[in-house]
């Protein structure tokens, strides 16, 4: 049975951003032929999306109210959405590797963005993309080059240890590594255990071929820092700026902060696969965003390309993982007035399932049950 869904208000303020133009969700409506079933409504919203706008000089960000958003899940219209938005993701992910492909001298691509914004998956994504377009590459992450919690360097305002500052890496082993893969010398690669606290020395051996591309992802990876000692010019480099914008609001206007997305990514996937607690997270949060506006956001513009990593409904399945591990922040505890306000902002959204998600999506890095390997 399809459930059918007659729009009344030909003047409804519910919107989609597309092309620095708000298309109206009534646009669709033929007065000849109304009502139409929310499937395809979606569908007439994303057949006026074109990809070249998706990714671009600047950011976008998805504006969707809480209510406009929960009806579609109502409507039996989750998994639809899901699909099409994943659809969306692959087909802009492949404009990215297509102008790779057209810059024939580009022998490395940086990948930055802050924290929890995908930039793992992208990665991964972007590789096979590449290969779509006859391009073989190898992958790198500046987070096996964290050092020692004892050897980083500590914040200013909280005296905790700063680990965004780009000197909580082992900067010297880092810029060897790329240098010398960029001479195509061959490297052993090091890993980060999140688990331990420690960097390990794997039997892992990295080596481009002359006609390879090597793939470089982390929070820093557009600090010019990184390429010192390597004698290859701007042109050799493509670099990306990806990040997870989204704009959450009700009806009264009010809105949640765009970082809240990121936040409840990371305390989601901090507890499964990082082994931090949700106080841990929480109390982080705040050096994480210093550190964003000192060692990230100034780099940004330097990117050839940004890219929103955001889907519109997350909220409806971060819930799920996210307000167990909310719940725990007792009373008497200093991050219990932001769990809550999380918890509170949560249960304004309706469930779409996690089921919904394909073991490729780049959410899956979060919600666990990825197809990659990490």
């Amino acid at each position: 049975m399809v459930t059918q869904n007659r729009c009344k208000n030909t003047k409804s303020s519910e919107k989609f951003e597309v092309s620095h133009a708000f298309l109206h969700i009534t646009e669709q409506i033929n007065p000849d032929d109304a009502p139409k079933n929310i499937y395809e409504a979606i569908n007439f919203l994303v057949s006026r999306l074109h990809i070249n706008k998706i990714v671009g000089p600047q950011l976008k960000v998805f504006d969707l109210s809480s209510d406009y958003l929960n009806g579609i899940i109502d409507f039996g219209g989750g998994r639809t959405l899901v699909r099409i938005s994943e659809a969306l993701k692959e087909a802009a992910i492949s404009t990215i590797a297509e102008e790779i492909a057209v810059r024939q001298k580009v022998r490395a691509v940086l990948i930055a963005g802050p924290s929890s914004s995908g930039k793992t998956t992208f990665c991964k994504k972007l590789s096979y993309a590449l290969k779509q377009q006859g391009l073989k590459s190898i992958s790198m992450s500046l987070d096996d080059y964290y050092m020692r919690g004892a050897s980083v360097p500590i914040d200013e305002v909280d005296g905790k240890p700063d680990w965004e500052s780009i000197h909580a890496l082992n900067l010297p082993l880092l810029q060897e590594h790329i240098a010398s893969l960029l001479d195509g010398k061959p490297i052993r690669l090091p890993r980060f255990d999140f688990m331990i606290g420690d960097s390990v020395l794997t039997n892992k051996v990295l080596q481009l071929e002359p006609d390879s591309i090597l793939l470089i992802e982390g929070i820093h990876a557009l600090n010019p820092l990184l390429l010192e000692g390597s004698s290859l010019t701007a042109e050799s480099f493509f670099k990306i700026y990806i990040s997870a914008l989204t704009i959450y609001h009700e009806k009264d206007g009010s809105i949640f902060p765009t970082t809240d997305n990121r936040l409840l990514r990371r305390i989601v996937r901090d507890s499964q696969f990082r082994n931090t607690t949700i106080q841990e997270t929480l109390s982080r949060w705040p050096s994480v965003r210093r550190g964003e506006q000192k060692w990230i956001v100034p780099f940004q513009q330097n990117a050839d390309v940004n890219i929103n990593s955001a889907f519109q409904y997350e909220y409806c399945v971060l819930r799920q993982l996210a307000l167990p591990l909310l719940e725990k922040v007792q009373p008497d505890e200093p991050q219990y007035e932001e769990a809550r306000r999380l918890i509170r902002m949560l249960h304004k959204y309706h469930r779409i399932k996690v089921e919904y998600f394909p073991p490729y999506s780049l959410l899956r890095e979060f919600l666990g049950g990825s197809a990659y390997e990490y």
